[in-house]
């Protein structure tokens, strides 16, 4: 999502509240959960769940690694569950032809990095790149090559853009900000 406008163009970055990451999310949390049950219910030698009756699995070795990959994945649900309530990732590009600035906003994790804040003048912008890999495992990325600075990536590599669609963006910014396009 976007807003433009003579002098200002503004873009929005979704962060980690996808519906992918809620749905693996929650997936997560109830395989985690299941496994980390069963793995209690050999130890206990009762039926907990009732689909598996506890006689079927030895707590050692199958209780512990059921306990063990349950735990586990109870502690990467959290992760995802964190990321999506603190929305990383998420944040604003702002081009301002007026003032001659860029801004670059994201939010981070918690902690002295939680706001990622860039700024720099726009004559410091040498063109904007595009990266395009197509195979098995396609990449298509669009950068601001920043003197001094390198390349700093304004599309997330996880969007799936079409070639097309990517080139139409990188031909707008480039248009707005009076920039060559590089393509690699």
């Amino acid at each position: 999502m976007s807003w433009r406008s003579e002098s200002i163009w503004i873009e929005f970055i979704t962060g980690s509240r996808k519906t992918s990451n809620f749905c693996w999310a929650f997936i997560l949390f109830l395989g985690s959960l299941g496994f980390l049950l069963v793995g209690t219910s050999s130890y206990l030698g009762r039926n907990v769940i009732s689909l598996f009756p506890s006689q079927q699995i030895i707590f050692f070795p199958q209780g512990i690694v059921m306990s063990f990959y349950g735990i586990a994945g109870l502690f990467i649900s959290c992760y995802l569950w964190c990321t999506i309530l603190w929305n990383v990732g998420s944040g604003y590009d702002l081009f301002d032809r007026k003032e001659g600035i860029v801004r670059i906003f994201r939010w981070g994790f918690p902690g002295k990095s939680r706001r990622i804040f860039l700024r720099f003048f726009m004559k410091d912008i040498q063109s904007i790149r595009i990266e395009v890999k197509e195979g098995v495992s396609a990449r298509r990325v669009l950068y601001m090559e920043i003197r001094g600075q390198g390349a700093i990536p304004l599309i997330r590599t996880d969007e799936n853009f079409t070639t097309r669609e990517i080139e139409q963006k990188a031909a707008e910014l480039a248009y707005f900000l009076r920039v060559p396009i590089e393509v690699f």
